[in-house]
């Protein structure tokens, strides 16, 4: 596809993104969306979940109606058309879980439903540093299976959406950083945004990551990825594929006081109430995952691969 340049008529084309390591506007509050990576910074002071909480609103944009208040479910979980518990009924080899999230994007990309996917990989010379990108074949999107548990800026990519002049794209990220998506999805230059979302609590930097991995495991360099299940323990799962498991009570949380991101501390949204859809682990079984369907767009994302999955309604 020809890279489209973006019309200089828009006041975001002359602001300059900030340089890494440079503060950002929301200061020590800053989850690192990636808005200020690129000249979408121009709507930080708005879009910003840390500085202009408009959650409200966004949520009658993004559903057409807002949460039910008189409703205990909606007010815990957001506006929502249906709950369910599922999993893949063939897992995708190297997935977390069994790769709902994965199956839907390369789904959605292959049958033309998008153009593009941003979602996450990793480095190549660090297997849990984020590296966003804005993926085009189903080969890139399962390269980016696998949670990476630290502040990951998905929104840098934003530059590159508008200039690649694609029109229908799905987003895959968390609740501060669709909250600033939806905050400037309409600058975007799309005619279709479908919003993937992930519950997301407690995100480190990296830094804190290798502290929480070394204090933790009994081989922190060969961790290719963790989860605080259900059975209030920690898994970790190793390159040669065993399963390490450390009791919540086993963590040396005097040494980890200062590792969370003060952002994470303060999570406004750790249901994603922003999404169309998400896909989680919060109030399943064990080894399931739970999905909440938000809207019409996030029913027809789920009914891509509905065959392919076993499901079970979610209990209290």
């Amino acid at each position: 596809m020809t890279p489209v340049q973006p019309s200089s008529s828009h006041p975001h084309h002359k602001a300059r993104a900030l340089p890494r390591g440079v503060p950002r506007p929301a200061k020590q509050l800053c989850s690192d969306c990636g808005l200020c990576d690129t000249y979408y910074i121009h709507y930080v002071r708005e879009a910003c979940a840390f500085l202009n909480q408009q959650f409200p609103q966004l949520e009658e944009q993004s559903h057409g109606r807002s949460r039910q208040l008189e409703s205990d479910p909606e007010v815990y979980f957001g506006v929502h058309q249906g709950m369910v518990a599922a999993r893949k009924r063939q897992p995708i080899a190297g997935a977390q879980w069994t790769g709902i999230v994965t199956t839907i994007a390369t789904t959605m990309l292959t049958q033309g439903l998008v153009e593009g996917v941003v979602c996450v990989q990793n480095t190549e010379t660090d297997r849990f540093q984020p590296q966003p990108i804005l993926a085009t074949t189903p080969a890139e999107i399962l390269a980016a299976r696998v949670n990476k548990p630290t502040l990951s800026p998905n929104l840098s990519v934003l530059e590159q959406v508008e200039r690649s002049g694609l029109k229908r794209l799905l987003v895959i990220g968390v609740g501060c950083q669709i909250q600033a998506l939806r905050s400037v999805q309409d600058r975007l230059g799309l005619e279709q945004l479908y919003v993937l979302g992930t519950p997301c609590v407690d995100n480190v930097n990296r830094a804190g990551l290798q502290r929480f991995l070394e204090t933790t495991s009994r081989s922190p360099d060969t961790v290719v990825h963790y989860e605080f299940m259900q059975d209030f323990r920690v898994h970790f799962r190793h390159q040669d594929g065993c399963t390490e498991t450390v009791p919540f009570f086993g963590l040396k949380t005097n040494q980890l006081k200062d590792v969370f991101a003060p952002s994470c501390m303060g999570c406004f949204d750790y249901v994603n109430g922003l999404a169309d859809l998400v896909v989680g682990y919060m109030g399943a079984p064990f080894g399931w995952q739970w999905i909440v369907v938000r809207n019409p767009r996030g029913q027809a994302m789920l009914d891509l691969v509905l065959d392919q999955l076993e499901t079970q309604p979610v209990d209290s």
